[in-house]
């Protein structure tokens, strides 16, 4: 099940030859860099992410802006606690443990045969890596996976998404503040530069977008094995239990819903309720609609759609879905607003599943309600699909909450609650098959971006020359030892 709508990266611009030098250029500077600098120590770790932090805080209200001026509508709140406060955290944790991430793992070595060697894990900086960010939160998304990758100390080039011109535009400005374009920089373009970039010899290559993008990013960067963290979305389920129809689950998933206005990768894609409770459920979603978020299609807590083509799309799947002969439900009849391509959430009840909002990622305020018999019924559905980035059930039974979960695979998963596992700066990040492979945030990033090296340091005692030949008596004696059998 992949988003259909063509992501940033392949959407169709003019060739930008400029970007294309820039790229080449930063991309050896870095090279070099890299070659001439070696790895930075824990101090300069430190200080590039007390810098990042520091510039992030800084431009808030900049931020605010340029997120207003691409959306149409943006709330400024939710800027802060995601795109500002959400990134500095992340910074200033790393920080906090960057020692211990850094310091080698030991690993048990055997003494009869290695003597007083010892053998650890030695994470060392890949080197230079693409970051391929998307247009939804196009801080958080550029600027926290940063936060992993310099921390392992690594040199970055930032490509974000020309589908928000001003964010593009206040990140490149930022990042110049922050760091020298050799450790990092941001190149912004066109068709080209999206097509160009992932074909680079990089070190790492992290790109977050859908499926189709992450196929082609992943087709390139093959062809010089340059290793990929795809962050892809997916259709994410909320699976309601039968003892959780109640006020306290719809508000989680409503509330979550409405973050964006549905354009977030771990937001609720649908629902699975029983049939039985279907109108008790729709009818506590609309309450909370009107009780919570009144005239919330209107305010300045709705985001726009990030372009009209976008919000057509979304219109163009309800449009589908009611000809189908499928109920849709909004509050108080509200209607979407082109001028502010602000939406309101929309309820499509038990549609059919050929229907393109159950075949595609929906990425907006849609929210079909599909209707099960039987728990096994519900986990078989998700199951029937592709894995999807995060899985969320309902349910005060701990049995019924680990049935789910021992019976589903997604890159993540919460009890109660929907879309929290992307907040957490320590909890590691990411998606399985369809909905991506890697991990980011905290000590996972970490790893995810460093080169988890092997070394061996030999020490005394040890019988190492029996590896060599000549293979005589004494190979037999170490081998009947190990074997348990005579020589």
């Amino acid at each position: 099940m992949t988003q259909t709508v063509p992501d940033p990266h392949t959407a169709d611009r003019t060739d930008d030859v400029a970007a294309l030098a820039d790229l080449h250029r930063h991309f050896a500077a870095q090279r070099h860099a890299v070659r001439a600098g070696g790895a930075p120590t824990a101090e300069q770790r430190r200080a590039h992410l007390a810098a990042l932090a520091q510039v992030i805080v800084g431009n808030r209200e900049r931020i605010r802006a340029a997120l207003s001026a691409d959306f149409a509508v943006h709330p400024g709140g939710f800027a802060d606690l995601v795109e500002v406060a959400g990134v500095a955290g992340r910074a200033l944790y790393a920080a906090e443990h960057l020692d211990e991430w850094m310091a080698p793992e030991y690993r048990d070595t055997d003494p009869g045969l290695y003597g007083t060697a010892t053998a650890s894990i030695s994470y060392q900086p890949k080197g230079v890596i693409g970051l391929i960010s998307p247009w939804n939160f196009p801080f958080d998304l550029s600027l926290g996976p940063l936060v992993d990758m310099l921390a392992a100390g690594n040199r970055v080039i930032i490509k974000p998404s020309e589908y928000t011109p001003a964010c593009s535009a206040l990140l490149a400005d930022m990042i110049a503040q922050a760091f020298p374009a050799d450790v990092v920089t941001v190149v912004t373009g066109g068709l080209d530069l999206a097509k160009e970039f992932p074909t680079l010899a990089w070190d790492h290559i992290l790109c977050t977008g859908n499926p189709e993008v992450g196929r082609l990013v992943a087709l390139a960067a093959a062809q010089n094995l340059v290793p990929v963290t795809l962050e892809l979305g997916g259709k994410c389920p909320a699976i309601v239990a039968p003892d959780a129809v109640t006020a306290a689950t719809a508000a989680q998933i409503v509330g979550t819903k409405l973050v964006k206005n549905g354009q977030m990768c771990i937001s609720v894609d649908y629902c699975l309720v029983p049939r039985a409770q279907l109108s008790t459920f729709v009818e506590l979603v609309l309450t909370h609609l009107r009780e919570r978020v009144p005239g919330y299609a209107t305010s300045a807590d709705c985001t726009g759609i990030i372009t009209e083509r976008h919000l057509q799309r979304l219109l163009d799947l309800v449009d589908e879905a009611r000809a189908s002969g499928a109920e849709i439900r909004t509050v108080d009849d509200a209607e979407p607003n082109r001028a502010t391509r602000q939406m309101p959430l929309t309820l499509v009840l038990d549609p059919a599943d050929d229907l393109a909002l159950m075949r595609e990622e929906i990425f907006g305020p849609i929210l079909p309600i599909k209707v099960y018999d039987d728990l096994d019924d519900a986990i078989a559905y998700v199951n029937d699909g592709e894995r999807p980035l995060g899985l969320y059930v309902f349910t005060d039974d701990d049995a019924v909450a680990d049935r789910v979960l021992d019976n589903t695979v997604s890159g993540g998963a919460v009890v109660n609650a929907c879309a929290v596992q992307g907040a957490i700066p320590s909890l590691g990040f990411g998606g399985i098959g369809n909905s991506g492979t890697g991990r980011h945030h905290g000590i996972d990033g970490f790893r995810e971006f460093s080169n988890p090296r092997g070394v061996v340091r030999r020490g005394a005692g040890d019988l190492i020359e029996v590896l060599h030949p000549p293979y005589d008596a004494t190979t037999d004696a170490v081998v009947a030892a190990a074997l348990g059998v005579d020589a």
